[in-house]
């Protein structure tokens, strides 16, 4: 068998904050037990097929600059199989448990669609060879709706139902190779299910499109006993002016409408979140305050860039606050933490990506230990409890338990008289998070 990353001979070790080996962990060890659990277990940290294995180190200006010794093979389906190998050297290496595909990422697209379902099936069987010999396992797999010519007017939200039948069948196969890969989630993303003028768009209508593939994504699910999480990942902005999955808030929203809400979690991405107006971290706190945080893909935008630069996250302050949210919600399991992020295109060399991973999963592990060392301080939690106190008095209590209106709110103001302002103290609390990064 071919060796695709020769320049790592064996597993990536843990080597301390010491070591000046580029190729080892300086902060996370799979195995170091924090606040019960391992790292690992932790972070369920995945590795994402399409831009690890399969992205070129193309941009709108220019094509991929990569060259890659994988997947180079005439034949279109040996070049997945080798790509598969790849693939699956690489997390071995890397030493994580879980990988991340979309259907037309593994295998090549037909010239029709039995034909394209056929070369999935048998990359799929390949697919659980590797798993079983290997130990990884699927984190979520999902089905590619945006790439192909025909979707060039969204999916579930396409104004042509022979398209949207082409998009269940899509479905249909890769949620059944989920299953039969042992999949943890399914998720949906919109690369294209919006639009760019109303001139030419019912929405009413394809948003009820959308809601009935979910819908019928879910019912699928029970016929075939998939058990697993699905989810839905919120994608602001591109391709499309106006999409429908815009952030956390919206997919909430529509969830809720269409009756949809108990099925699905959300998968947050952080650049989509940049991308939508907000911050990573609020994303995090929308879904988690709602019971929807199901997973995260793990990357970063550029702030001077207006568009997914899908970039490795390497800020351990911003981790440091979005790991806090995670413990406090007890983890992400059965989600994880997926690096859909890609080297940068003058990255070239195949060594690169161990050192993206590398660096990613350490900041984490910082952030990790961060935050719990904030959550056993206490300090920030109590004055957080302590700010809102009142809503745990008489008068909260009354209000929140709707036995309180607006005529009982005036009388207690003219006996009360006027509230007093209390200090937020923004500075204090930045500076006390700063002192544990």
């Amino acid at each position: 068998m071919p060796t695709y990353f020769p320049e790592v001979k064996d597993r990536v070790q843990f080597e301390g904050p010491d070591s000046k080996n580029p190729l080892s962990f300086k902060h996370y060890n799979a195995d170091e037990v924090v606040a019960g659990k391992t790292m690992a277990d932790h972070f369920r940290f995945a590795v994402a097929y399409w831009h690890t294995m399969k992205n070129g180190g193309a941009d709108v200006f220019g094509p991929g600059t990569y060259r890659r010794p994988w997947g180079t093979e005439k034949n279109p389906l040996k070049a997945a199989e080798s790509t598969m190998a790849a693939n699956f050297e690489f997390i071995s290496k890397l030493g994580v448990n879980f990988w991340c595909f979309h259907d037309f990422d593994i295998a090549p697209e037909g010239k029709d669609f039995a034909e394209s379902k056929a070369n999935f099936q048998h990359m799929v069987k390949l697919a659980e060879k590797h798993q079983k010999d290997t130990g990884i396992n699927l984190l979520w797999g999902t089905s590619c709706l945006f790439a192909n010519r025909r979707y060039m007017n969204g999916a579930g939200t396409n104004p042509d139902a022979h398209v949207f039948a082409y998009a269940a069948a899509q479905v249909k196969h890769t949620l059944e190779a989920t299953l039969k890969l042992g999949g943890a989630s399914y998720v949906f993303w919109g690369g294209r299910e919006g639009y760019s003028s109303l001139l030419n768009t019912d929405l009413a209508r394809e948003e009820e499109q959308l809601a009935m593939l979910l819908q019928m994504a879910v019912d699928h699910a029970k016929a075939i006993g998939f058990k697993g999480q699905f989810m839905i990942e919120p994608k602001p902005c591109e391709p499309t002016k106006h999409q429908y999955d815009h952030d956390t808030a919206t997919c909430l929203a529509f969830l809720r409408k269409y009756k949809l809400d108990k099925h699905f979690k959300m998968n947050i991405e952080a650049n989509h979140a940049t991308l939508a107006g907000h911050s990573f971290v609020h994303e995090l706190a929308v879904a988690s305050a709602n019971g929807a945080l199901g997973s995260v893909d793990a990357n970063r935008g550029d702030v001077m860039l207006g568009w997914d630069t899908d970039q490795f996250p390497n800020d351990v302050a911003e981790l440091t606050h979005a790991m806090l949210i995670i413990l406090k919600q007890g983890g992400l399991a059965p989600g994880g933490l997926n690096f859909d992020a890609k080297v940068r295109r003058d990255s070239i060399d195949t060594v690169d990506l161990f050192y993206a991973h590398i660096g990613a999963m350490d900041c984490f592990a910082r952030a990790l230990k961060n935050a719990q060392a904030i959550i056993d301080d206490g300090t920030l939690d109590k004055f957080v409890a302590d700010r809102y106190k009142s809503w745990d008095g008489a008068l909260g209590k009354k209000i929140l338990g709707g036995k309180s209106s607006l005529a009982d709110c005036e009388k207690y103001i003219l006996k009360h008289g006027d509230a007093t302002p209390v200090s937020g103290r923004q500075e204090y609390l930045e500076n006390l998070f700063n002192t544990f990064i």
